[in-house]
């Protein structure tokens, strides 16, 4: 960025939930002010004290981007990081009107507005994009392959789908800078367990010697990524004129099955929990489907500003233990 830009301010939507805290954290540690629009439905104000408390430049105001990026000049931003979205496997089951809705109502408004006067922006879309998958490990290019429209879990693949189009579409038709990523289970501290992450999930579980509940087989395989090595990266991407109107796999690309993983969370923090196994339609209710493989093809990534994750698995499994525990010792008795 030239000199001009890097004096202006950086907007962050859903810079209040989880991702968007840590990236928020790292922007202010570089200098930037930071403008964050977060309606708070999955965020928390809480997520931002720290950064608050060591005197960042900030500016948040509460309220769906799509509505409230209309009082802001985008002339007067350097970039923007468009995070704002659903989340979670079960609130995009018990409320799937309003997760569509919100993902691509959302974008498009955000969209049309950075490229009103071509800020580079960057669209946080969902390793849910590649669907059933048509081979492992995914790469950026691959056909996808959904569901039928009858299975309400697909609706959020399809909507992060639709929002990769329609940044992708602004890129071809005005110009945009606009770059999409795929993240792979970001994992780390301040994820809720609240819409169905698994991590904190166990990691919460296992503090409080209840049962570790693994849906399935616990064979399924994910690939889990520390949100420290994830943020980083995604910034890295949008500085990078090599990324404008393409998109990226965001993650790591070691496999660990959930059941691995319970135990791994056990064995850690020397929980005394056990592991036990839930049917997936007690879960999430009859037919649900899921992935055995959920893998990502790193490829492009590296090559592009050589990206290698570094913080190990147990370290964020401890971390995450803290930071429940830090959050569970100052709540009011």
């Amino acid at each position: 960025m030239n000199d001009s830009r890097a004096r202006q301010r950086i907007l962050v939507t859903g810079g209040a939930g989880f991702v968007g805290s840590h990236l928020v954290g790292h922007l202010c540690s570089r200098g930037a002010a930071v403008t964050i629009i977060d309606d708070l439905s999955t965020g928390s104000l809480r997520n931002l004290v720290e950064v608050r408390d060591g005197g960042a430049n900030l500016e948040f105001i509460e309220g769906r981007a799509g509505a409230a990026i209309n009082g802001l000049d985008a002339r007067s931003f350097s970039a923007v990081y468009h995070l704002a979205a659903a989340v979670g496997v079960q609130l995009v089951l018990e409320k799937t009107a309003e997760a569509v809705e919100r993902n691509v109502i959302d974008t498009s408004s955000v969209l049309r507005w950075a490229a009103s006067a071509g800020v580079p922006t960057l669209i946080t879309s969902s390793s849910e994009v590649y669907g059933r998958g048509v081979r492992s490990p995914f790469r950026e290019e691959d056909d996808v392959v959904y569901g039928p429209t009858t299975a309400l879990r697909w609706s959020y693949a399809c909507s992060k789908a639709l929002d990769e189009y329609l940044a992708l579409a602004h890129y071809h038709a005005a110009g945009l800078p606009a770059t999409v990523v795929r993240l792979f289970n970001t994992v780390g501290p301040r994820q809720t367990g609240r819409y169905g992450m698994v991590l904190p999930r166990f990691v919460r579980s296992a503090l409080n010697g209840q049962p570790l509940e693994v849906y399935g087989d616990g064979r399924q395989s994910r690939c889990f990524c520390d949100v420290r090595d994830v943020v980083p990266a995604i910034v890295a991407l949008l500085e990078s004129s090599a990324s404008r109107g393409r998109v990226f796999n965001v993650g790591s690309d070691q496999s660990t099955s959930i059941g691995d993983l319970a135990r791994l969370v056990v064995a850690t923090l020397g929980s005394s929990s056990p592991v036990v196994n839930v049917p997936y339609a007690e879960a999430y209710g009859p037919g649900f489907d899921d992935l055995q493989i959920r893998q990502p093809d790193l490829t492009r990534i590296r090559e592009t500003i050589s990206f290698a994750p570094r913080i190990a698995l147990t370290q964020t499994i401890t971390d995450i233990a803290a930071q429940i525990t830090r959050v569970a010792a100052e709540a009011p008795r």
